[in-house]
C-alpha cells in the first residue's frame, strides 16, 4: 500500500443503542479493542480509491453486523453487512477457552496454560479468517486487522452469543 492511498480506519464509532448493556469490564474490553485496531490496520473497501476511513459499527436484529464506511472527509463509501450466525460457535468456544485460560492461571502448570493459550489463538485465528471471508467481496483487510476486528466483535457481542 502506498502512502497516498491511506487505506486504514482512522476513526471508529459504535452504535451503543444496538448493543446489550455493558458492564464496566465489557466497556473496558471494547475500549482496548478499539484502541488496538486504530493503532494499526489496513482496511480498503473494494470500490474506494483512497482513505482514510471512519467506520461505524452497529448490530441489526441481533444477528447482523453493519459496517458503515465513509472517508474521514464525510464522503460515503458504503454499508457492508455480515451475518453473525456463522460466528456464534467460534465466539462461544472462544469465550469458553478464555475462561478456562483465566481459571488455569491460578492452578495449572505452565505447559497446561500454554496449551490452552494455543487453543485460544487457534480459535481467534479461525474467527479472523471467517471475518475476512465474510467481507471478501466488499472490503479488503489484512490478517492482523481481521484479528483486531474479530477481537472487537467478541467484545461487542459477548452477551448476545453466550
Amino acid at each position: 500500500m502506498t502512502e497516498s492511498e491511506n487505506h486504514y480506519i482512522a476513526e471508529l464509532h459504535i452504535d451503543e443503542d444496538s448493543l446489550p448493556v455493558a458492564s464496566i469490564e465489557m466497556q473496558h474490553e471494547r475500549r482496548v479493542a478499539i484502541f488496538d485496531l486504530l493503532e494499526q490496520n489496513e482496511f480498503r473497501p473494494l470500490e474506494s480509491a483512497r482513505g482514510p476511513y471512519t467506520l461505524r459499527l452497529s448490530l441489526q436484529d441481533g444477528r447482523r453486523l453493519a459496517f458503515e464506511v465513509e472517508r474521514t472527509n464525510g464522503s460515503p463509501r458504503g454499508t457492508y453487512t455480515i451475518s453473525l450466525v456463522p460466528f456464534r460457535r467460534v465466539i462461544k468456544d472462544y469465550f469458553m477457552i478464555c475462561e478456562s485460560y483465566h481459571n488455569a492461571i491460578r492452578t495449572a502448570t505452565s505447559a497446561q496454560i500454554e496449551a490452552i493459550d494455543m487453543g485460544r489463538r487457534g480459535l481467534h485465528n479461525e474467527g479472523s479468517r471467517m471475518l475476512t471471508d465474510a467481507l471478501r467481496n466488499q472490503v479488503e483487510i489484512e490478517f492482523n486487522t481481521s484479528r483486531r476486528l474479530f477481537t472487537l466483535i467478541c467484545a461487542l457481542h459477548r452477551r448476545t452469543v453466550q
